[in-house]
């Protein structure tokens, strides 16, 4: 018998492996049918779905291993972050899907609500926290709504030498901003940002990355702190917020 493991577990969903089958158990359905839905429009590589009986969804195992790991260099080639880049810039050429992800003024609200709580907790300097605010306003700005995976932190894109094996967690994915995913998969590996640019095209804002850096953890730390992420961890969202202002 296959032993069971514990991928990742939180207050809203868990992900557990046994052999080479993912079980992931989600109590919010809709974020399920987003990910099955993002899966079969994708034109990117992704897990094979094997299953799903609510509230499980059994995903198969993906070849490879992580572009990176939050709090460790990347151990990827320059040609892996080169074909990462590729693969999400067919990903933000292809059809949109049906549905929407949040607005700007959504976003916006919520980069207000979470530095007013990261003030009230003191959770960082207030100084600290008003120069990434300021870095973050150039986040929001119009953009033309491209398929964005939503959640593409670096730890979701796994690579075979030089080659992008599949990219999971699609329960974040709709019509978005493609330097949003830019954003995340280089958010705790900034000095790999050319290598991916390199395949991606370099045909974009560094002031808007760097925005979405300061955006995405502004917004983040409450939720994970709530969710027991420890985000002073190497490389997390307080790292981020420190390097970048």
């Amino acid at each position: 018998m296959d032993d069971v493991e514990v991928v990742l577990a939180h207050h809203e969903c868990a992900t557990l492996r046994v052999g080479d089958v993912f079980l992931k158990v989600d109590g919010d359905q809709a974020r399920t049918d987003v990910e099955v839905a993002a899966m079969e429009l994708a034109p990117v590589p992704t897990a094979e779905v094997l299953w799903r009986r609510a509230p499980v969804l059994a995903l198969g195992r993906v070849a490879g291993v992580p572009l990176g790991r939050l709090g460790s260099p990347s151990t990827a080639s320059v040609e892996a972050w080169r074909a990462a880049g590729v693969a999400v810039r067919r990903l933000h050429e292809a059809p949109l899907p049906g549905w929407r992800g949040r607005s700007i003024d959504a976003k916006a609200v919520s980069l207000d609500e979470e530095c007013g709580w990261l003030l009230a907790n003191g959770v960082l300097p207030a100084e600290l926290i008003e120069r990434n605010r300021a870095i973050a306003e150039a986040a929001l700005r119009p953009w033309e709504p491209v398929f964005m995976h939503g959640d593409l932190h670096v730890a979701h894109v796994f690579v075979d030498r030089d080659r992008v094996t599949g990219v999971l967690d699609w329960s974040e994915a709709g019509q978005g901003d493609g330097m949003y995913d830019v954003a995340s998969v280089t958010l705790v590996h900034p000095e790999r940002l050319d290598d991916f640019l390199a395949g991606y095209g370099d045909d974009v804002d560094r002031d808007v990355i760097r925005g979405w850096w300061a955006l995405r953890s502004l917004t983040a730390i409450r939720w994970l702190v709530e969710h027991g992420f420890d985000v002073d961890a190497p490389g997390g969202e307080l790292d981020v917020l420190r390097r970048n202002g």
